[in-house]
């Protein structure tokens, strides 16, 4: 990590980071806008102009290819282009220049994977691949990995999917073949945990770390605790915490005994250690981040529902009762938003496929990062200057790749080891230090490295993203 330079001059701010005041009580869900299709099994993505991407699912008449949009900031959805082929339970991610990869499927495989543009509104093919289905990690190389019956690679910058290393042992979730889980960690592995093979009475819990430097996968620590033992398909959910642990809650065994265990997974020492279990067995359930450092658990159980939440504090290791949803809900989908609220979309219930959603907001609020510029309103030249020099990087003074640069922000966590990710034009940066502005509290200094390849251009678009959010979009020059 790279020492700070302090230049208070290009803090072009005058007063500190805003909470957002809202209407609803803290700790409650109420109902917004409802989708246009019943959807359970879909995605949500929340793209870079703060809606909410919604695509695919199971509906009452089965697998949909229709995809809509959600504005949080009339509660409305409207439709956008269809995908080329209906899916549910595939995966969606954010690309750094903003489009959405749409891969595989498990109720309705595909051979191909699909690129959803904000800006026209439409699917596109994009390179071929031929898992039957996987769960896709944005790595901070850029690269995104597919973690499904095998482990492949797709370069947003080829638009191509390659191989990459093989599992240690195979996973064996349900009949489509995908670990349950992937989460990044803050130093770039990935840490999977889904089934294995079991000695012929049942799956064994199965856990292995992916080195995107060397490409290999290894075996890691066996959980803890009973339920992310023998025995069980899991089913469970894994939050990535702002210490850098990760929070494994929940899941389901063979013959469906549901658990309320937790516990933690800590990078430091490849080691799971308990944790305060939840205040009910829950599985297909949601688990959020929230602003304030929890962590929201909502709905869930498979072939019933729940219409509970509650929420993990890592600073006592317990789970506790909040709001509960307006309506019992298994298999849907929650969004962080660009304020700190929740988005909660779909899923089933006991009568059906849901088309309601509903808005959690959680008792501390903070907008999403912003970056600043030099006219002060957010856009345009970033205030974003050498690290070495302190000399602002305009289209009169342009960056270079390699280059060391230096940028104030908002809303990372204090004393966080969650690094936020820069990219630059259709780039991920490497982030070389984040943390306190020194003399600004409530801001925070990242430094990045100017990617190599990165198109020359007077007006080169930088953009932060930081627990799934992003900032709004600020330029450098590069030659």
């Amino acid at each position: 990590m790279r020492s700070r330079v302090v230049l208070p001059l290009l803090l072009l701010v005058t007063a500190g980071p805003t909470t957002v005041a809202l209407a609803q009580s803290p700790g409650t869900f109420t109902a917004t806008g409802k989708m246009t299709v019943p959807r359970s099994g879909h995605t949500a993505t929340l793209l870079t102009n703060g809606k909410i991407l919604v695509a695919g699912g199971y509906s009452d008449s089965g697998v949909v290819a229709s995809a809509e949009l959600y504005d949080p900031s009339t509660g409305v959805y409207t439709p956008t282009g269809d995908m080329i082929t209906a899916r549910s339970g595939h995966s969606a991610a954010l690309l750094p220049d903003g489009k959405v990869l749409i891969t595989q499927g498990t109720y309705w495989p595909s051979s191909y994977a699909e690129l959803y543009d904000p800006a026209t509104g439409t699917f596109t093919i994009t390179g071929g691949t031929t898992m039957v289905s996987g769960i896709v990690t944005l790595l901070k190389n850029g690269k995104v990995l597919i973690t499904g019956n095998t482990a492949q690679l797709y370069d947003p910058i080829t638009n191509s999917f390659a191989p990459t290393g093989s599992y240690v042992g195979p996973f064996y979730n349900g009949p489509f073949f995908w670990p349950d889980t992937a989460t990044l960690l803050q130093d770039g592995r990935v840490l999977i945990v889904g089934n294995a093979a079991g000695d012929g009475n049942g799956y064994i819990e199965h856990e292995e770390l992916y080195d995107p430097v060397t490409g290999v996968f290894k075996v890691t620590g066996k959980p803890h605790t009973f339920g992310f033992g023998s025995d069980i398909w899991s089913v469970h959910t894994a939050t990535l915490l702002p210490n850098g642990k990760v929070l494994l809650a929940g899941g389901v065994s063979e013959d469906f005994g549901y658990f309320s265990i937790a516990e933690l997974y800590d990078p430091s020492t490849d080691t799971f250690s308990a944790t305060g279990n939840m205040t009910i067995a829950r599985a297909g359930h949601t688990a959020t981040l929230l602003t304030d450092g929890t962590v929201l658990a909502a709905g869930g159980q498979l072939y019933s529902s729940l219409i509970s939440a509650e929420l993990y504090n890592p600073a006592t290791g317990a789970f506790s009762s909040t709001g509960s949803m307006t309506i019992a809900r298994v298999d849907h989908s929650a969004t962080l938003l660009f304020d700190g609220r929740v988005l909660i979309s779909g899923g089933a219930w006991g009568g059906g496929v849901l088309a309601s959603d509903e808005i959690y907001t959680p008792a501390v609020l903070a907008p999403a990062p912003v970056l600043f510029s030099l006219s002060g309103d957010g856009r345009g030249q970033g205030a974003i200057w050498r690290s070495a020099t302190g000399q602002i990087t305009s289209s009169a003074n342009p960056a270079t790749a390699g280059d060391v640069l230096s940028m104030y922000t908002t809303s990372l966590f204090e004393g966080g080891a969650i690094p936020p990710q820069v990219a630059v034009g259709s780039q991920l940066a490497e982030i070389l230090f984040f943390g306190d502005a020194p003399g600004y509290p409530g801001y925070y200094q990242v430094n990045f490295r100017v990617p190599s390849g990165i198109a020359p251009g007077l007006a080169v678009s930088v953009r932060l993203t930081y627990l799934g959010r992003q900032s709004n979009e600020v330029t450098i020059g590069v030659r």
